[in-house]
């Protein structure tokens, strides 16, 4: 007689689920594998904000692109005390032709000295390159009236400036540009993730699976550090290279704290994006319009000293202008921690806040 063993009672029945740590690895792997197979986001991730740092690096790696070319008519003792580190003349037979240059929008201006007399026109469309112009040609005027008294000068100007001779502009352009690449690729790409696996009901699997939420938030929070730490390492190595001649303070290591805290903050910034947005599309063009206008506004691509009160105030606000300023502090003026603390703690105090919101409006699915 065959006897056959029948199973054993469900509640006895053995079920594997695999420990917290295995579903974080293979979340995270999931995500890393999804993120450098999709071309669009590795090319505005990686190689967009580069193409910055290659444009801007050249340009102002070659000191004559920020001298000022000025026709100049004949010779004369003030002509040939022109300073050369800041003019570039260029010769013309008569003042008209270079009158006609100016106007042509060729020259900024066009000098002649007649007698003792230094004449100048000016194309006044850029104000700023004309009172430049002038202020440089009033003190060549002033030297040369000092030079024909025959009197020893009784005051003097003693300047040097406060960074390392070897500074090169590129030490200023590089933390720009890393924190503005850190900042779209972590709130974008959150943004982007949460609506995308929300149309896919796939948050609603996660939630349903075995799989505890906090290892889905960490896993999204530990790929955007692994690719901040890669654009770090792409754009900080392009920049050191010869062509550009990033030489990096003693500090540079204290970047990383200025870059995980920024991570986070901009992670938030995508969190409440995906929360929110309906469609990738949505969500994109939601993230660009916070991303893209505070990179102008916190001095990304340019010095904001200069820009008036009210928006240098402003831009105190966003995170952007925080972790422009740390970078700067670290990369370029050798600074310690003691400079970056407080810009860290506005960064993740941004992330708390920001995360808290968007916890509150944040959907597993459409329904």
């Amino acid at each position: 007689m065959t006897t056959t063993q029948s199973a054993p009672p469900a509640a006895e029945r053995t079920v594997y689920h695999p420990s917290s740590g295995a579903q974080l690895v293979t979340l995270a792997r999931a995500m890393l594998r999804s993120f450098f197979r999709d071309r669009t986001a590795l090319f505005f991730t990686f190689f967009f904000p580069l193409m910055f740092l290659v444009v801007f690096g050249l340009i102002f790696a070659n000191p004559g692109a920020a001298k000022t070319t000025v026709g100049v008519v004949g010779g004369g003792q003030l002509i040939d005390n022109l300073p050369s580190q800041v003019l570039t003349p260029k010769r013309f037979a008569t003042l008209d032709e270079g009158v006609a240059a100016v106007r042509k929008g060729e020259l900024a201006a066009v000098l002649q000295q007649q007698g003792d007399v230094l004449v100048v026109r000016y194309a006044a469309s850029d104000q700023v390159k004309a009172a430049t112009i002038n202020g440089v040609l009033s003190s060549v005027v002033d030297r040369g009236n000092v030079a024909a008294s025959g009197a020893a000068p009784r005051l003097r100007l003693d300047t040097h400036q406060v960074e390392d001779q070897s500074l090169q502009p590129i030490q200023f352009t590089t933390g720009g540009i890393l924190s503005w690449g850190v900042a779209t690729s972590a709130a974008f790409g959150a943004a982007l993730t949460i609506v995308s696996w929300r149309k896919k009901q796939l948050l609603r699997r996660v939630r349903l699976s075995p799989a505890p939420v906090w290892t889905v938030v960490v896993a999204r929070v530990g790929v955007s550090l692994v690719v901040a730490l890669v654009q770090a390492a792409i754009y900080v190595g392009v920049a050191l290279t010869p062509p550009f001649g990033l030489q990096l303070a003693d500090s540079w290591w204290l970047a990383l704290p200025v870059l995980i805290c920024g991570t986070l903050s901009f992670l938030s910034i995508g969190l409440l994006v995906g929360s929110i947005a309906k469609t990738e599309e949505a969500a994109s063009a939601m993230a660009n319009f916070i991303v893209l206008p505070m990179a102008f506004l916190s001095g990304t691509f340019f010095d904001i000293s200069a820009a008036p009160a009210w928006l240098r105030g402003v831009s105190q606000v966003f995170p952007l202008r925080h972790m422009n300023d740390a970078m700067l502090d670290v990369l370029a003026r050798g600074q310690g921690f003691s400079a970056i603390w407080t810009e860290c703690l506005v960064l993740l105090g941004f992330a708390v806040v920001l995360t808290a919101i968007a916890t509150r409006v944040f959907r597993w699915d459409d329904v």
